[in-house]
């Protein structure tokens, strides 16, 4: 069963594939403004925001699995938080993926690596991918590449691991997955922030003291 697509998920769609184009007509003079580089080696505080729109232009499947996962899970959370929250949670999800992916840039440019530039909505997608298992820990689905029914919560699970095991271990070079885990970790935090719990929640107020009325 297939999400109804709603508004800002639609437009979300539009403005990626839009930009999509826009690569392919411009090239390289795209990228170097608006994907995100280290900080230091082009770095503009603009990128944090339009490198979640650019997706790598020498093929489709990097543009065509984010639209995807956007489109499958983003009219869901979408429906149920509204338009404005959903805009706000998945460009929270987009700077938090590319703020960490600006730590990580610095610790390997600074280990003699050479800089490199970030592009695609993984980030946000991630993001979208923990919301919904937060929001549906319960609901069963199938998707790539586990061939088999499984839950949300699981699902969120198995790529948060995946993730971490491939960005320590490097076994898929040219992917960022920390920024990923960026978006899946400002995304719980957003959740919890709109939910007033830890690391938000203010402390227990203090009960007044009942306020005693004199008999005469």
């Amino acid at each position: 069963m297939f999400p109804r697509l709603l508004p800002v998920t639609r437009n979300l769609l539009i403005a990626n594939v839009g930009v999509y184009l826009l690569q392919l007509m411009l090239g390289n003079a795209f990228q170097t403004w608006f994907a995100l580089w280290p900080v230091g080696h082009g770095f503009m505080p603009w990128q944090l925001l339009t490198y979640g729109f650019l997706h790598d232009t020498s093929g489709l499947t990097h543009l065509l699995f984010n639209m995807l996962a956007l489109y499958m899970f983003g009219s869901s959370l979408e429906q149920t938080w509204g338009p404005k929250r959903f805009l706000t949670y998945f460009l929270v999800c987009i700077v938090g993926a590319g703020l960490l992916q600006l730590i990580v840039g610095w610790w390997m440019v600074s280990a003699g690596a050479l800089p490199y530039a970030t592009v695609g909505a993984s980030g946000g997608v991630f993001g979208l991918l923990l919301g919904y298992g937060m929001l549906f820990p319960n609901q069963r689905m199938i998707v790539f590449p586990l061939p088999m029914e499984i839950k949300a919560r699981t699902l969120v699970i198995f790529y948060a691991v995946l993730a971490l095991v491939l960005g320590f271990t490097g076994l898929q070079p040219g992917v960022a997955h920390f920024a990923h885990l960026g978006g899946m970790l400002f995304g719980w935090l957003m959740i919890r922030y709109w939910r007033g719990q830890p690391p938000f929640r203010k402390g227990p107020r203090k009960p007044k003291p009942p306020h005693l009325r004199a008999v005469k």
